[in-house]
């Protein structure tokens, strides 16, 4: 697959030594202006764009430890869990294409589907590939952009199946396009510390390889205001450019922050006092909207060779979701039809497609609703 071109030459390029200056010393109004210059040279069209879909989590069972998720349920006879999880579900085929024609109803054209690492003798590899074929056959027109690289990572283990063989064998069964969740903060230290259970750095990267390799497009994510330092971020974003200078897979890169409403990572009085990565010891690196901003405008001057980035009205709220526009963002994300893991956390932020459209019109863009691919399919 043929990379994106990048929007500097190789030899102008930030380094991570660049990035980090900026971020500390740079003004957040002229950082937002820098990158919006590069928004404008990638992007010079008078619209901005959003989808239309859903994202249904066709189950919750999991076996990973993440301290930042509320949405979890433990598998049946886990030993030791949290006594605060939610009941535990695995949808049916029937409801999940009940899900799939309210979504057509009102005219959108693609599935986001993630659910938790499910253990092997609750559903089987099967399950996921006639899920695969169902909608296909019932809902032709529909997108499927599905499992998490630490979804996929983990059929192979459980399923004993290398990563190449589970992406082919659920591409032939209909899946499209791969989501970027999971990601988190792509740097091993971080990771061990709140998603125990899920997949290394490498792991996780090494699923966006072989998707790339079979010429299945994905998305790229980042989770960030709690444990991580900034130069764990860069790092996060050095490690992301690299892969896409080799594969030219990501359609675009998508941020949020840390929402810590009721979680274990949010609770930071039960964290040691030798919690590496925390400023005092003691507070997590919780982050503001303007810190929201500031990283996805170094995150558009950093990856020169992503071409979308989206902005996170969910987690934001709409007027911060507006603002993204102006600092790096070309994109206003999904309609999110149906949210369930961050609203688990506390956030609850909603919009229609009419109000997305109102949103885009009021920064002074027209709205235009596009495809998983980025391409669009008509304006307003």
């Amino acid at each position: 697959m043929t990379a994106v071109a990048s929007s500097t030459t190789t030899a102008s390029r930030l380094t991570g030594a660049d990035a980090l200056a900026l971020y500390r010393e740079c003004a957040i109004h002229e950082l937002g202006r820098r990158a919006h210059e590069v928004t404008l040279r990638l992007h010079p069209e008078s619209y901005r764009t959003y989808v239309v879909d859903r994202n249904i989590n066709y189950a919750n069972y999991c076996t990973a430890k993440c301290i930042f998720c509320n949405f979890k349920a433990d598998p049946p006879g886990t030993k030791g869990g949290r006594k605060d999880l939610p009941d535990g579900y695995v949808l049916s085929f029937e409801e999940i294409g009940k899900k799939i024609e309210e979504l057509i109803a009102i005219g959108g054209t693609q599935v986001l589907m993630q659910g938790g690492l499910v253990p092997a003798e609750m559903l089987p590899f099967s399950w996921y590939c006639d899920l695969m074929r169902f909608i296909k056959r019932e809902y032709p027109g529909i997108h499927i952009h599905a499992f998490s690289p630490p979804e996929v990572h983990a059929f192979g283990d459980i399923f004993n199946m290398s990563v190449p063989d589970v992406l082919l064998r659920l591409q032939e069964a209909g899946l499209d396009t791969i989501p970027g969740g999971g990601a988190e903060i792509l740097v091993d230290r971080v990771r061990e510390r709140i998603a125990q259970g899920k997949t290394t750095t490498d792991q996780y990267l090494n699923v966006m390889r072989e998707a790339h390799k079979i010429g299945m497009r994905t998305s790229i994510t980042m989770m960030f205001g709690h444990i991580e330092t900034i130069e764990e971020r860069i790092e996060h974003l050095r490690r992301v450019r690299e892969l896409q200078d080799e594969t030219g897979g990501f359609t675009a890169y998508i941020s949020w922050t840390f929402q810590p409403d009721g979680t274990p990572l949010g609770r930071v009085a039960q964290f040691p006092s030798d919690y590496a990565g925390l400023p005092d010891g003691k507070h997590l690196m919780l982050a503001s909207a303007q810190e929201y901003l500031r990283m996805t405008a170094l995150a558009r001057l950093y990856l020169d060779n992503i071409t979308n980035i989206q902005s996170s009205w969910v987690t934001q709220g709409v007027k911060i979701g507006q603002l993204a526009l102006f600092h790096g963002a070309n994109d206003m994300g999904s309609v999110m039809m149906e949210e369930n893991v961050v609203s688990a956390a506390g956030t609850t932020y909603c919009l229609s497609e009419s109000q997305i459209q109102r949103a885009i019109t009021q920064a002074g863009w027209k709205p235009a609703k596009r495809n998983c691919y980025y391409e669009v399919l008509d304006t307003a």
